[in-house]
């Protein structure tokens, strides 16, 4: 029997990409607070935050397999997470303009019937256009992507102001690297091409 398999997160992006796979899952939405520790890498950060979600969900999940995730990007030293308001969104974008920023993308797999932690960072390059302040505001007017590291969605209408993508696994940068899930998920039992 497959072990009940828990999304720690409130992103619909997230939930999209896992309903991709052939598996019932649920979600929750962790209560965790995303701000950067003093002098924290961003890779530091990023693994940090995608197992205290996982565990921060396990108290109610006894034995299933929990998936954590975190998401930042960054540019010239400065770390990107979620901007929460349209200002710093504004500002987010205005830095970015014609430059490359590398996202990194933490994913947790806590199997909680043996505290088994599994963790992995996937790395995802985005090159932005040169964006105008209309540019800018016409997209955050449209997409609010307040929610969003980078304060774009790649999946939506953030594709607008992207020059190109390099990387590994396009899912990454949506939010949950799909090929080390898949693989993190076999390692725990999970056999996801049984028929």
């Amino acid at each position: 029997m497959q072990p009940t398999l828990v999304l720690s997160s409130s992103s619909p992006a997230r939930r999209a990409l896992l309903s991709r796979l052939p598996i019932t899952f649920s979600s929750t939405s962790p209560d965790v607070d995303e701000t950067p520790l003093p002098d924290e890498t961003v890779e530091t950060m990023v693994r940090r935050l995608a197992q205290l979600k996982a565990e921060k969900s396990a108290a109610n999940y006894p034995d299933a397999l929990i998936i954590g995730c975190d998401q930042a990007g960054i540019i010239d030293g400065h770390i990107l997470c979620k901007p929460l308001t349209h200002e710093n969104a504004v500002k987010q974008l205005r830095l970015v303009s014609g430059k490359t920023v590398r996202f990194f993308t933490a994913v947790c797999l806590l199997d909680n019937r043996n505290q088994h932690v599994q963790s992995s960072i996937e790395t995802y390059d985005v090159h932005f256009r040169m964006l105008t302040d209309t540019m800018i505001e016409g997209y955050l007017q449209k997409e609010k992507p307040y929610q969003c590291a980078g304060s774009f969605q790649a999946e939506g209408l953030g594709i607008a102001i992207i020059d190109k993508f390099h990387g590994d696994d396009y899912t990454a940068l949506i939010g949950l690297p799909l090929i080390r899930l898949t693989q993190m998920l076999e390692n725990a039992g999970v056999n996801l091409l049984s028929t």
